[in-house]
């Protein structure tokens, strides 16, 4: 049995530009990142979704409630969901790490190097193949799951075997939606930072 997994981003904030919020806790989104985790809820109710899974930061927990109502589905709190350990880098204003060259270096070179104190991205990619695996094997039908950017564009790289080096090639926007299909066959990607609207 195949299982749909629905990655959705949380919606966005007042912090998005300025800073490397990270796994800083306390950032709560606004009007406009509740106005986009209704329409993501809308966009999911009546399509099968059986489980609701969030990384544990407000901004995904925010997004996800409306999702798991309008889906009659649980919600579960996913520590493989959780955005990234950026380490000495969590919260820092990103005119302040631009003159670092490493950086510039994480930026351009996603595939081989560390956040300071923090985790790479191969290690994302390691706690999301096995939730996947998980999800997989569950039986449900269709599953969501809420994270940060940069961990579902991990996702897409997993599944289409791309070096997260090329991260920046692709997009995904506060408050989209990317599809893939998680089965016996391994992982296929179905849709990609589909934005609903209304």
């Amino acid at each position: 049995m195949t299982t749909l997994v629905h990655l959705v981003r949380h919606g966005v904030h007042d912090q998005l530009q300025g800073r490397l919020c990270g796994r800083t806790p306390g950032i709560s989104m606004g009007e406009a990142g509740r106005a986009e985790a209704e329409a993501v809820a809308r966009r999911l109710a009546g399509t099968g979704v059986e489980a609701v899974h969030t990384s544990p930061l407000e901004r995904t927990r925010e997004t996800a409630e409306p999702i798991a109502r309008a889906c009659g589905a649980p919600l579960t709190v996913e520590a493989a969901l959780m955005e990234i350990d950026f380490g000495d880098w969590n919260g820092r204003s990103f005119e302040e790490l631009a003159d670092q060259p490493l950086w510039r270096d994480w930026n351009e070179n996603r595939d081989r190097v560390r956040a300071p104190g923090g985790e790479t991205m191969l290690e994302v990619e390691a706690r999301l193949a096995r939730w996947l695996a998980g999800v997989a094997r569950s039986g449900l039908r269709a599953v969501v799951g809420v994270s940060h950017a940069d961990v579902i564009k991990a996702a897409v790289a997993l599944t289409l075997g791309l070096s997260m080096r090329f991260h920046d090639r692709f997009e995904i926007g506060p408050g989209s939606i990317t599809t893939l299909a998680a089965g016996p066959g391994g992982l296929k990607l179905l849709t990609l930072n589909e934005v609903p609207h209304g």
